[in-house]
């Protein structure tokens, strides 16, 4: 995901791909520890992205200040 759409989202659709992202990296994890993965590169990805969408949330709410 890019940094700009990241950043054209509104907060509440901030919050609610954060939280399907650590979802997806829950269940990344467990299949990883359980039978493998297929790509195991897809956790970085996952992570990397959850990183720039709690940035651009700590960005807004410093904005808001």
């Amino acid at each position: 995901m890019k940094i700009n759409k990241i950043r054209e989202m509104s907060s509440p659709d901030l919050e609610k791909e954060l939280s399907e992202l650590k979802t997806e990296l829950f269940k990344l994890r467990f299949s990883l520890a359980t039978n493998g993965l297929d790509n195991p590169s897809r956790i970085k990805e996952v992570r990397k992205n959850i990183a720039r969408i709690q940035t651009v949330i700590v960005e807004k709410a410093n904005a808001a200040e």
